[in-house]
């Protein structure tokens, strides 16, 4: 199994920038792509980016261009710079772990929660 734990959410007002950290622990060796997720209230879970293990991203394109995914693989983190923040962006965040790897389903964290002020 693998445990994800994010950090880094809070309260920022519209235009400023969080930085969110998903730290991987246990069989670490067994995480392919990672991802940030989000869910606000009322809607359904979507996707904010990815990033493979040799570290190459994809957006969705509300984001584009105001996210950064990267990670560190010598330290299981990864990490999610997020610019310019708007309110639209007010969610949950969930980082997962591809484990198919070690033909294992997705881990997923408990989620952090980003609240943009206008």
């Amino acid at each position: 199994q693998v445990q994800l734990v994010e950090s880094g959410g809070g309260l920022v007002q519209a235009g400023g920038s969080l930085r969110l950290s998903c730290a991987a622990s246990g069989r670490t060796v067994c995480i392919g792509g990672m991802g940030w997720y989000r869910q606000a209230p009322g809607k359904e879970r979507e996707l904010v980016g990815l990033v493979s293990r040799r570290g190459t991203t994809t957006y969705a394109e509300s984001v584009k261009d105001r996210f950064t995914i990267s990670r560190d693989n010598a330290k299981n983190t990864l990490y999610l710079q997020m610019n310019d923040l708007k309110p639209e962006d007010t969610a949950v965040y969930y980082c997962s772990a591809d484990l198919s790897l070690c033909g294992d389903r997705n881990s997923w964290g408990q989620g952090t929660q980003v609240t943009v002020s206008s």
